[in-house]
């Protein structure tokens, strides 16, 4: 019996089973292909059928995984979310929480540096859909709830921390100088890196606390 017991699964565990990992893994498969599709044909012009047909599936079983085309791109965005809360909450504690932003900001500017073509056609497709742009827009904002808590933790908040409101004033302001900065990168050809120019949509506000 004792055998049995150590032998058993944990109840309660919280290990995500095959059939999870197995549609984890075939969601980064088919967005890998729809991006391709995208930055190939436009947003617009790439339809569920080419996109499932590339993936080996029906139309049918798409929508098993997505319930929309625009959920391919904005899921990416609220994942992308939760990588940089991860990030923030890393940085040193003696930064101030203004810099702590920025600097947890660099795993949104550092693909740029990397693969320019790649966050070029990426780019494009946020600026070719504006119904894309306008809940790409919500989920930024989304963000704020993953980002909130860390900063007023840094600020010594004691009330919620959602409901801080200089941690959500100092958030939503870091989002939009980050929204600023893709609309300067997109509206100049790419040019100046983009890491430079969140540098400068930052250095024109300050924060005292």
């Amino acid at each position: 019996m004792a055998e049995t017991s150590r032998t058993s699964p944990t109840r309660g565990s919280t290990q995500p089973s095959l059939r999870e990992r197995t549609r984890a893994a075939m969601r980064a498969e088919v967005s890998e292909i729809a991006f391709r599709l995208f930055a190939e044909q436009g947003f617009e012009n790439t339809t569920v059928e080419q996109i499932a047909a590339e993936a080996g599936l029906s139309r049918t079983t798409f929508f098993r995984y997505f319930g929309t085309k625009e959920e391919l791109v904005l899921g990416r965005m609220a994942e992308f979310g939760h990588e940089v809360a991860a990030a923030l909450a890393t940085r040193p504690e003696s930064e101030r929480p203004w810099e702590a932003l920025r600097r947890a900001f660099d795993l949104v500017t550092q693909p740029q540096a990397d693969a320019p073509e790649l966050s070029q056609n990426q780019m494009q497709l946020f600026s070719d859909a504006c119904a894309l742009m306008t809940r790409q827009w919500d989920k930024e904002q989304g963000w704020q709830s993953t980002l909130v808590p860390e900063i007023s933790r840094r600020l010594g908040g004691d009330t919620d921390p959602l409901n801080d409101l200089r941690a959500r004033v100092l958030v939503a302001s870091a989002i939009s100088c980050l929204d600023a900065s893709y609309d300067a990168w997109t509206a100049g050809d790419r040019k100046a890196p983009l890491s430079v120019l969140l540098d400068q949509a930052m250095s024109t506000l300050s924060e005292e606390n």
